[in-house]
């Protein structure tokens, strides 16, 4: 009789000569989305090109050998970071113009966005050969799929990076950005989300929901929306929620439809919040009352944020 862990293993042997099977051309370029947390995020066919590949140009060799040796790939290693990626380029069309398959990881994620590699793609590109994209893994992705920041009649969104570190810049870059009719995702630091978020609210008001995604796909994973104006308190009551990596998500601002929400309209959403959850409530009422989803999203979470408070 067939064991559970011997169909596993039959599956797997399938999905490998699948693999094989593809079209894996030599002389080419292969951005490699990485786990950013979680070693099992690694796809096969990341795992594979891996496997296959000639060289590996890593942000950190070090940190890419702990994955790599997790999975048993003992692909040659090269640095490129953002200090030497003009270098690495040059290197990298060498070995590509012997015909070689070259990988480019960074540290995490997706490579080029928001981390070196653009400059080594745009080269690689420029002299003609050919570059495959294997997707993966993605913080800007992961966060907004956890947030519900976006809907079907608005999916608009834009990644601004990390904010500036002095205060100064970072209000004028959050003044520019959250005047976007679209959710804003950035990158913070654990040493500096709590001043963010008080620009937040100082910039984009109060009321304006945001998402704080941290430690995705890691153990101590974490996602919440809060108003910005009840950003410092909740950081403030559990000093874990400063630790580890952050996604910031800046939800789109009201519109003059939430402006023009009265009060049978807000007795409803409250009505419904005691059976529906914010989500579910925003997503009825838009299909009933033709208003957008995440206006409805938007107040059905203040008042459940208002009736939080005046229970405690």
């Amino acid at each position: 009789m067939t064991t559970e862990s011997g169909q596993f293993d039959a599956r797997w042997q399938r999905v490998l000569h699948d693999l094989a099977s593809q079209d894996w051309p030599a002389g080419c370029l292969y951005v490699v989305a990485t786990p950013i947390g979680n070693l099992a995020d690694l796809s096969p066919r990341a795992l594979y090109a891996l496997q296959k590949a000639d060289l590996i140009a890593a942000e950190d060799t070090r940190s890419s050998r702990v994955l790599l040796n997790a999975w048993g790939i003992e692909t040659p290693m090269m640095a490129a970071h953002r200090h030497n990626e003009a270098q690495a380029a040059a290197t990298l069309l060498r070995h590509l113009e012997q015909g070689q398959r070259v990988a480019l990881i960074s540290d995490a994620g997706a490579p080029a966005v928001s981390d070196p590699g653009g400059r080594i793609v745009r080269e690689v590109r420029a002299a003609g050969h050919a570059v495959r994209v294997i997707p993966g893994p993605s913080a800007v992705i992961a966060a907004l799929m956890g947030s519900g920041a976006t809907s079907d009649e608005n999916p608009a969104f834009v990644f601004a990076g990390f904010a500036p570190q002095k205060a100064v810049a970072r209000q004028t870059w959050l003044k520019t950005w959250c005047a976007l009719p679209a959710a804003i995702i950035l990158f913070e630091s654990p040493h500096r989300v709590r001043s963010t978020a008080t620009d937040i609210a100082a910039i984009a008001g109060d009321e304006r929901p945001v998402t704080v995604a941290r430690e995705l796909t890691k153990r101590f994973e974490q996602i919440a929306t809060v108003p910005a104006g009840q950003l410092a308190d909740w950081f403030a009551q559990d000093s874990q929620r400063t630790m580890g990596e952050f996604v910031l998500i800046v939800h789109e601002a009201a519109t003059q439809e939430a402006a023009a929400l009265g009060q049978e309209a807000e007795q409803i959403v409250a009505a419904m919040l005691r059976s529906y959850s914010v989500k579910d409530t925003a997503r009825l009422l838009a299909a009933f009352s033709g208003l957008p989803r995440d206006v409805l999203y938007a107040k059905a979470l203040q008042l459940k944020q208002q009736d939080s408070d005046a229970q405690m």
